[in-house]
């Protein structure tokens, strides 16, 4: 198959061109500068072109378009970064499949689509929440809407926090609690979804592959895990207590009030029913293994 892929750069991009071409992919990315490797072609969302030919015979165009929400403060400008980013790029790329008959877009998107769900675990048909992060996430599925409209098979992967050994969550906290300095967020009642690299990935191959597979797909671990849980399973992965609270004014006050409710003081829970009813297999389905792979 030939598949074209945005946004390839990123944790989740990288590693997946690696494995697309492990399993005998053609993988073509798709660059905002100046093509220079073979398997690139050019793009400029913002002024809506992509490379004469790029989409040619394409079987398939994965979207990993998206600023990082953890990065920055949310000032009004960031807010429109993370929303511009996401949104725009989709809107092209769901003109241009329909245009060049590309049959199957696969769009991120995520888990904050639910906002907070308390206690509850929520499936693919849970209605979306109303925090800046729903919102958002809402936006950008419905940025497909063309595509949708147009014939094209989408799926809109919703993917909780990834466990990496490179980069993402770990490479932040890990440090931390290497320093014995490790410990819940506020209650740490709160869920944490998560889900292994490995598992994102495979799971991304496996939503191309599988041709009765459409709209929203939960990309997650399918042990929910709340902060408590997931700070005590790292801990015992390093191998360092995890006696500390961060109290949540704390975290309010260095990365500001609606970021830090958002990303990590609430959090929802979410079960992948659409994968699993569909045979996936997880390599990691239990949080303690997926974290003991990442620090190995």
């Amino acid at each position: 198959m030939r598949v074209v892929i945005a946004g390839s750069s990123g944790l989740i991009g990288s590693s997946l061109v690696a494995s697309l071409r492990a399993e005998g992919y053609e993988v073509l990315r798709l660059v905002r500068r100046k093509p220079a490797a073979p398997d690139e072609r050019g793009w400029d969302p913002y002024a809506g072109r992509i490379d004469e030919g790029a989409l040619d015979g394409v079987d398939a165009v994965i979207n990993l378009c998206g600023a990082g929400v953890g990065d920055k403060r949310w000032d009004d400008a960031r807010k429109q970064v993370l929303r511009d980013s996401r949104i725009v790029p989709t809107e092209v790329l769901s003109a241009a499949v329909v245009e060049h008959g590309v049959p199957v877009l696969v769009n991120s998107s995520g888990a904050h689509y639910y906002g907070d769900t308390g206690n509850r675990i929520a499936d693919e048909s849970a209605p979306g929440g109303s925090t800046f992060m729903s919102r958002l996430t809402q936006d950008w599925e419905a940025a497909t809407a063309a595509a949708q409209q147009g014939g094209v098979r989408v799926v809109l992967l919703r993917t909780a926090v990834v466990v990496s050994p490179n980069g993402g969550v770990l490479g932040r906290i890990k440090p931390v609690f290497s320093l014995f300095l490790g410990g819940k967020l506020g209650s740490g009642d709160q869920f944490f979804p998560w889900v292994s690299l490995d598992d994102v990935v495979s799971a991304y191959r496996f939503v191309v592959e599988h041709d009765d597979i459409a709209g929203p797909v939960n990309l997650a671990g399918p042990t929910p895990a709340t902060n408590a849980e997931f700070t005590e399973a790292l801990g015992h992965a390093i191998h360092r207590p995890t006696p500390w609270v961060v109290p949540g004014f704390a975290l309010r006050a260095l990365l500001g009030g609606e970021r830090a409710d958002e990303l990590l003081l609430t959090g929802p829970g979410l079960t992948p029913q659409v994968l699993e009813s569909k045979g996936f297999h997880f390599q990691h389905p239990a949080l303690g293994s997926a974290l003991s792979a990442a620090v190995a």
